[in-house]
Protein backbone atom coordinates (compact mmCIF):
# COMPACT_ATOMS: atom_id res chain seq x y z
CA UNK A 1 0.00 0.00 0.00
CA UNK A 2 1.36 3.45 -0.92
CA UNK A 3 2.07 5.47 2.23
CA UNK A 4 0.15 8.71 2.69
CA UNK A 5 2.17 11.88 2.05
CA UNK A 6 3.25 13.97 5.01
CA UNK A 7 0.69 16.67 5.93
CA UNK A 8 3.04 19.34 4.60
CA UNK A 9 3.11 17.89 1.09
CA UNK A 10 -0.60 17.11 1.18
CA UNK A 11 -1.27 20.72 2.16
CA UNK A 12 0.91 22.06 -0.66
CA UNK A 13 -1.01 19.91 -3.13
CA UNK A 14 -4.50 20.72 -1.97
CA UNK A 15 -4.60 24.09 -0.23
CA UNK A 16 -5.98 27.31 -1.65
CA UNK A 17 -3.62 28.81 -4.25
CA UNK A 18 -3.24 32.11 -2.39
CA UNK A 19 -2.32 30.35 0.85
CA UNK A 20 0.27 28.21 -0.94
CA UNK A 21 1.75 31.24 -2.68
CA UNK A 22 2.10 32.99 0.69
CA UNK A 23 3.86 29.96 2.18
CA UNK A 24 6.18 29.66 -0.80
CA UNK A 25 7.11 33.34 -0.54
CA UNK A 26 8.61 32.52 2.87
CA UNK A 27 10.74 29.89 1.15
CA UNK A 28 11.84 32.04 -1.80
CA UNK A 29 10.91 35.67 -2.43
CA UNK A 30 10.88 35.33 -6.23
CA UNK A 31 7.25 35.46 -7.33
CA UNK A 32 7.99 33.63 -10.59
CA UNK A 33 9.47 30.73 -8.63
CA UNK A 34 6.36 30.44 -6.48
CA UNK A 35 4.06 30.69 -9.48
CA UNK A 36 5.97 27.89 -11.22
CA UNK A 37 5.55 25.59 -8.22
CA UNK A 38 1.87 26.39 -7.83
CA UNK A 39 1.26 25.57 -11.50
CA UNK A 40 3.18 22.27 -11.15
CA UNK A 41 0.86 20.88 -8.45
CA UNK A 42 0.07 18.18 -7.45
CA UNK A 43 3.41 16.62 -6.58
CA UNK A 44 3.59 12.84 -6.38
CA UNK A 45 6.23 12.98 -3.67
CA UNK A 46 8.90 15.21 -2.15
CA UNK A 47 11.31 14.32 -4.95
CA UNK A 48 8.93 15.74 -7.54
CA UNK A 49 8.52 18.89 -5.46
CA UNK A 50 12.27 19.43 -5.20
CA UNK A 51 12.77 18.76 -8.91
CA UNK A 52 10.15 21.40 -9.71
CA UNK A 53 11.96 23.81 -7.40
CA UNK A 54 15.28 23.17 -9.16
CA UNK A 55 13.68 23.80 -12.55
CA UNK A 56 11.97 26.98 -11.38
CA UNK A 57 15.22 28.31 -9.85
CA UNK A 58 17.16 27.53 -13.02
CA UNK A 59 14.51 29.38 -15.04
CA UNK A 60 14.57 32.62 -13.06
CA UNK A 61 15.39 35.69 -15.11
CA UNK A 62 17.93 38.20 -13.85
CA UNK A 63 15.04 40.17 -12.34
CA UNK A 64 13.61 37.09 -10.65
CA UNK A 65 17.00 36.07 -9.29
CA UNK A 66 17.53 39.56 -7.89
CA UNK A 67 14.10 39.42 -6.25
CA UNK A 68 14.97 36.08 -4.66
CA UNK A 69 18.33 37.30 -3.34
CA UNK A 70 16.76 40.47 -1.92
CA UNK A 71 14.66 38.25 0.34
CA UNK A 72 17.77 36.99 2.16
CA UNK A 73 19.46 38.98 4.95
CA UNK A 74 23.23 39.52 4.94
CA UNK A 75 25.45 36.89 6.53
CA UNK A 76 25.89 37.63 10.22
CA UNK A 77 22.76 39.81 10.34
CA UNK A 78 19.74 37.48 10.16
CA UNK A 79 16.31 39.06 10.29
CA UNK A 80 14.80 38.55 13.80
CA UNK A 81 11.41 38.06 12.14
CA UNK A 82 12.79 35.29 9.90
CA UNK A 83 13.56 32.16 11.94
CA UNK A 84 14.70 30.32 8.80
CA UNK A 85 17.58 32.72 8.19
CA UNK A 86 18.56 32.67 11.87
CA UNK A 87 18.60 28.86 11.83
CA UNK A 88 20.60 28.72 8.62
CA UNK A 89 23.18 31.22 9.86
CA UNK A 90 23.62 29.52 13.22
CA UNK A 91 27.30 29.02 12.43
CA UNK A 92 27.88 32.75 12.98
CA UNK A 93 26.31 32.73 16.44
CA UNK A 94 29.54 31.88 18.25
CA UNK A 95 31.87 33.83 15.97
CA UNK A 96 34.38 36.15 17.63
CA UNK A 97 33.95 39.90 17.36
CA UNK A 98 36.98 40.01 15.08
CA UNK A 99 35.46 37.42 12.72
CA UNK A 100 32.10 39.20 12.73
CA UNK A 101 33.79 42.47 11.85
CA UNK A 102 35.75 40.81 9.06
CA UNK A 103 32.64 39.19 7.60
CA UNK A 104 30.80 42.51 7.76
CA UNK A 105 33.58 44.28 5.86
CA UNK A 106 33.66 41.51 3.27
CA UNK A 107 29.88 41.48 2.76
CA UNK A 108 29.84 45.25 2.26
CA UNK A 109 32.67 44.97 -0.27
CA UNK A 110 30.85 42.11 -2.00
CA UNK A 111 27.63 44.10 -2.29
CA UNK A 112 29.57 47.06 -3.65
CA UNK A 113 31.19 44.84 -6.29
CA UNK A 114 28.21 42.73 -7.36
CA UNK A 115 25.19 44.83 -6.41
CA UNK A 116 23.41 42.17 -4.40
CA UNK A 117 23.61 40.30 -1.11
CA UNK A 118 26.17 37.52 -0.70
CA UNK A 119 24.08 34.35 -0.94
CA UNK A 120 25.33 31.04 0.40
CA UNK A 121 23.63 27.93 1.69
CA UNK A 122 24.90 28.48 5.24
CA UNK A 123 23.29 25.44 6.85
CA UNK A 124 26.03 23.48 8.60
CA UNK A 125 28.76 26.03 7.86
CA UNK A 126 30.86 27.74 10.51
CA UNK A 127 31.73 31.42 10.51
CA UNK A 128 35.22 30.86 9.11
CA UNK A 129 33.85 28.74 6.25
CA UNK A 130 31.44 31.53 5.31
CA UNK A 131 34.25 34.07 5.46
CA UNK A 132 36.48 31.91 3.28
CA UNK A 133 33.69 31.51 0.71
CA UNK A 134 33.26 35.28 0.65
CA UNK A 135 36.96 35.78 0.01
CA UNK A 136 37.05 33.19 -2.76
CA UNK A 137 33.96 34.46 -4.58
CA UNK A 138 35.11 38.09 -4.59
CA UNK A 139 37.37 37.13 -7.51
CA UNK A 140 34.48 35.97 -9.72
CA UNK A 141 33.19 37.96 -12.63
CA UNK A 142 29.65 39.33 -12.15
CA UNK A 143 28.21 36.78 -14.61
CA UNK A 144 29.97 33.87 -12.93
CA UNK A 145 28.99 35.05 -9.46
CA UNK A 146 25.34 35.40 -10.46
CA UNK A 147 25.26 31.73 -11.48
CA UNK A 148 27.10 30.68 -8.30
CA UNK A 149 24.45 32.56 -6.32
CA UNK A 150 21.71 30.82 -8.35
CA UNK A 151 23.17 27.42 -7.40
CA UNK A 152 23.28 28.43 -3.72
CA UNK A 153 19.68 29.66 -3.96
CA UNK A 154 18.63 26.28 -5.38
CA UNK A 155 20.21 24.51 -2.38
CA UNK A 156 18.52 26.86 0.09
CA UNK A 157 15.15 26.43 -1.61
CA UNK A 158 15.48 22.65 -1.50
CA UNK A 159 16.25 22.63 2.23
CA UNK A 160 13.40 24.99 3.08
CA UNK A 161 10.91 23.18 0.87
CA UNK A 162 11.87 19.81 2.35
CA UNK A 163 11.14 21.17 5.84
CA UNK A 164 7.75 22.43 4.69
CA UNK A 165 6.87 19.19 2.87
CA UNK A 166 7.88 17.06 5.86
CA UNK A 167 5.93 19.12 8.40
CA UNK A 168 3.79 16.91 10.59
CA UNK A 169 2.16 19.33 13.06
CA UNK A 170 -1.00 20.97 11.76
CA UNK A 171 -3.53 23.48 13.09
CA UNK A 172 -7.20 24.07 12.40
CA UNK A 173 -9.94 26.06 14.09
CA UNK A 174 -13.58 26.98 13.96
CA UNK A 175 -15.66 29.70 15.61
CA UNK A 176 -19.09 29.25 17.13
CA UNK A 177 -21.10 32.37 17.98
CA UNK A 178 -22.72 31.17 21.20
CA UNK A 179 -24.98 34.22 21.42
CA UNK A 180 -26.56 33.34 18.08
CA UNK A 181 -26.11 29.57 18.21
CA UNK A 182 -24.45 29.40 14.80
CA UNK A 183 -20.99 29.44 13.18
CA UNK A 184 -19.17 32.75 12.68
CA UNK A 185 -18.20 33.18 9.00
CA UNK A 186 -15.79 35.71 7.51
CA UNK A 187 -13.50 36.13 10.53
CA UNK A 188 -9.86 36.81 9.65
CA UNK A 189 -7.47 34.42 11.41
CA UNK A 190 -3.68 34.75 11.63
CA UNK A 191 -1.37 31.88 12.61
CA UNK A 192 2.02 32.79 14.12
CA UNK A 193 4.82 30.58 15.40
CA UNK A 194 7.94 30.80 17.52
CA UNK A 195 10.73 28.25 17.89
CA UNK A 196 11.36 28.60 21.63
CA UNK A 197 9.13 27.59 24.49
CA UNK A 198 9.49 30.80 26.49
CA UNK A 199 7.11 33.74 26.29
CA UNK A 200 9.72 36.18 27.58
CA UNK A 201 10.96 39.05 25.47
CA UNK A 202 7.74 41.01 25.12
CA UNK A 203 4.32 40.30 23.70
CA UNK A 204 5.62 40.17 20.12
CA UNK A 205 9.12 38.92 20.85
CA UNK A 206 9.98 35.90 18.74
CA UNK A 207 6.62 35.52 17.00
CA UNK A 208 6.63 35.17 13.22
CA UNK A 209 3.56 35.29 11.01
CA UNK A 210 3.10 31.90 9.39
CA UNK A 211 -0.26 31.97 7.61
CA UNK A 212 -3.63 33.66 7.30
CA UNK A 213 -7.13 32.43 6.60
CA UNK A 214 -10.76 33.42 6.97
CA UNK A 215 -13.54 31.31 8.43
CA UNK A 216 -15.90 29.81 5.85
CA UNK A 217 -19.69 29.52 6.00
CA UNK A 218 -19.30 26.79 8.64
CA UNK A 219 -17.03 28.99 10.74
CA UNK A 220 -14.00 26.84 9.92
CA UNK A 221 -10.44 27.51 8.70
CA UNK A 222 -9.31 24.59 6.58
CA UNK A 223 -6.22 25.99 4.84
CA UNK A 224 -3.75 27.05 7.54
CA UNK A 225 -0.25 25.86 6.57
CA UNK A 226 1.49 23.06 8.51
CA UNK A 227 3.77 24.27 11.27
CA UNK A 228 7.53 24.42 10.70
CA UNK A 229 9.47 21.62 12.32
CA UNK A 230 11.12 23.88 14.90
CA UNK A 231 7.89 25.47 16.15
CA UNK A 232 7.44 24.97 19.90
CA UNK A 233 4.59 27.48 20.25
CA UNK A 234 1.79 28.50 17.93
CA UNK A 235 -0.59 31.44 18.22
CA UNK A 236 -4.00 32.05 16.66
CA UNK A 237 -5.27 35.62 16.43
CA UNK A 238 -8.95 36.12 15.60
CA UNK A 239 -10.05 39.58 14.35
CA UNK A 240 -13.59 39.31 15.76
CA UNK A 241 -14.62 42.98 15.88
CA UNK A 242 -15.79 43.24 12.23
CA UNK A 243 -17.85 40.07 12.60
CA UNK A 244 -19.48 41.25 15.84
CA UNK A 245 -20.23 44.63 14.26
CA UNK A 246 -21.93 42.92 11.33
CA UNK A 247 -23.91 40.88 13.82
CA UNK A 248 -25.36 44.01 15.46
CA UNK A 249 -23.00 44.48 18.39
CA UNK A 250 -22.31 48.21 18.84
CA UNK A 251 -19.02 47.74 20.68
CA UNK A 252 -16.85 44.64 20.75
CA UNK A 253 -15.46 44.34 24.28
CA UNK A 254 -12.78 42.02 22.90
CA UNK A 255 -11.97 43.31 19.38
CA UNK A 256 -9.34 40.60 18.97
CA UNK A 257 -8.92 37.19 20.55
CA UNK A 258 -5.42 35.73 20.74
CA UNK A 259 -4.49 32.31 22.05
CA UNK A 260 -1.00 30.76 22.25
CA UNK A 261 -0.43 27.06 22.78
CA UNK A 262 2.42 24.55 22.93
CA UNK A 263 2.96 22.13 20.05
CA UNK A 264 5.01 19.02 19.35
CA UNK A 265 5.74 17.39 15.97
CA UNK A 266 3.32 14.80 14.70
CA UNK A 267 0.20 16.24 16.35
CA UNK A 268 -2.88 17.92 14.94
CA UNK A 269 -4.19 20.87 16.95
CA UNK A 270 -7.83 21.81 16.53
CA UNK A 271 -8.43 24.94 18.62
CA UNK A 272 -12.07 26.09 18.50
CA UNK A 273 -13.24 29.51 19.69
CA UNK A 274 -16.59 29.90 21.45
CA UNK A 275 -17.47 33.58 21.06
CA UNK A 276 -20.03 36.04 22.36
CA UNK A 277 -19.96 39.86 22.46
CA UNK A 278 -18.62 40.01 26.02
CA UNK A 279 -16.58 36.85 26.44
CA UNK A 280 -14.97 33.87 24.82
CA UNK A 281 -13.44 30.49 25.58
CA UNK A 282 -11.09 28.20 23.70
CA UNK A 283 -10.16 24.57 24.07
CA UNK A 284 -8.26 21.83 22.30
CA UNK A 285 -10.70 19.90 20.20
CA UNK A 286 -10.28 16.88 17.97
Amino acid sequence: MTPSPAPGLAWLNGADERAVRDALRRVCAARAWGAALVSARPFADSGALLAASDAATAGLTAVGLAEAMAGHPPIGRPDPADPASAREQRGMADASEALRAEVLDLTLAYQERFGHVFLICATGLGGEEMRDALRARMGNTPDTEREVARAELARINRLRLARLAESTATVSTHILDTSAGRPAPGVAVTLSVRPGGSLSGGAEGGWTGHGTSRTDADGRCRDLPPLPGDAALARLSFAVEPYLSRSGTDTAFFPEVTVAFAVVPGEHYHVPLLLNPFGYSVYRGS
